[in-house]
């Protein structure tokens, strides 16, 4: 292929695979807007275009291989998968501090990186899946490679929990594409749609891995990615016994910051980056996430527990304990401090930005985001 094209990314997979069955195609359509956005958007390079055929067919090719276990092991779609928590603050945030805090707790369950990549056995592979989290860990140091400024900004744990969104991939139903590319017409189209399929995929993977290392069953998972933010609603009604734990920061501080990592991101895959462009596409982004998310909070209230970024960052320990308790679960706190002894060992490096990079200044964004700085508890 030397574009991307629909119908060859589907073929593609299917040879791949060997396997013709994607079960219910509805995927097509979010696939359909997204290879749309990245043909006329993103300004791929030569190298990104490679790259991005190489992602997509082999999320494809999950989805076929998905389908396939599901008739060799109907007992997977029995698993009983419950959810405690989805962490949604808005990126930057402390949320990846708080979610890897809670999943260091031996009450709960969480996506760990190797298998949000690699969520499906190889053929022939032992039940230590040795080969995924091989691969898992080269692909890690390749992306170091390519962006060796992102280890500054987010510590990767190729072994460590990582965010759900990853699985969502696997519908085209994600924020991982318009972090990953410049695609706004993705971006908005997904901001209206229904996302209640992708979740409820979400939960058969989560099936999956919890089929795969039957020790999780019996514990609740605990989830983390802002993308959840675009769809308050359906997280709750997919996931009856979830609560969203929400940090808040104030977006005149997350939004450069994620604008800053978003940059960095699309770098791999295209030589011509607009971090202006980037900059008010997430802040127009966050604004939009915010006010939806603000209705839902009001409308289900009891459904929700909220942590403070300064908190997060200077009693880690304390606030994963109070957030724990918010959803009923034990608060271990040793091991909250047995996971802070190992992050501070692998942070290295300094996360430098202003606002003006990106087009934006903190006045305005100040202004811009004063409706949430009112209700931020």
């Amino acid at each position: 292929m030397t574009a991307l094209d629909l119908d060859d990314l589907l073929t593609t997979a299917r040879e791949k695979t060997g396997l013709s069955d994607y079960g219910d195609e509805w995927f097509v359509e979010p696939l359909r807007v997204l290879v749309g956005a990245l043909a006329t958007e993103a300004r791929l390079s030569e190298l990104g275009l490679a790259l991005t055929q190489r992602r997509l067919t082999a999320l494809l090719a999950d989805r076929l291989r998905l389908r396939q276990l599901q008739r060799e092991h109907p007992e997977v779609v029995a698993e009983e998968v419950a959810v405690a928590a989805e962490i949604c603050g808005l990126p930057r945030t402390g949320s990846t501090l708080l979610h890897r805090l809670l999943a260091s707790s031996p009450h709960v369950t969480s996506t760990l990186s190797w298998e949000t990549s690699y969520p499906l056995p190889f053929p022939g592979e032992g039940p230590d899946a040795a080969q995924r989290k091989q691969r898992a860990q080269d692909r890690a140091k390749l992306f170091l490679e390519m962006t060796p400024e992102f280890g500054d900004i987010h510590t990767i744990e190729w072994d460590g929990p990582e965010e759900d969104v990853i699985l969502l991939d696997r519908t085209f139903t994600s924020m991982s594409f318009d972090s990953f590319y410049q695609v706004p017409t993705y971006g908005l189209w997904l901001r209206k749609v229904d996302q209640g399929p992708a979740y409820r995929e979400l939960r058969e993977w989560l099936q999956v891995l919890q089929w795969q290392d039957p020790s999780r069953r019996g514990k609740p998972w605990v989830l983390k990615s802002p993308h959840h933010l675009t769809a308050v609603d359906t997280v709750l009604d997919t996931f009856p016994g979830c609560k969203i734990v929400m940090t808040h920061r104030s977006p005149a501080e997350a939004v450069p910051s994620y604008a800053s990592m978003v940059s960095s991101i699309c770098r791999q895959y295209s030589e011509d980056v607009d971090q202006v462009a980037i900059g008010r596409y997430w802040r127009d982004r966050f604004a939009t996430t915010l006010r939806e998310f603000i209705a839902v909070r009001r409308r289900r209230p009891d459904r929700f527990v909220d942590a403070r970024f300064r908190d997060v960052v200077a009693n880690p320990v304390t606030e994963a304990a109070r957030v724990m308790t918010g959803l009923g679960l034990p608060a271990d706190e040793d091991a909250f401090a047995a996971y802070l002894d190992r992050n501070r060992e692998q942070r290295h490096g300094s996360h430098t930005y202003t606002a003006e990079d990106f087009g934006l200044s903190k006045a305005e964004l100040t202004r811009d985001f004063a409706f949430y700085e009112e209700v931020i508890p």
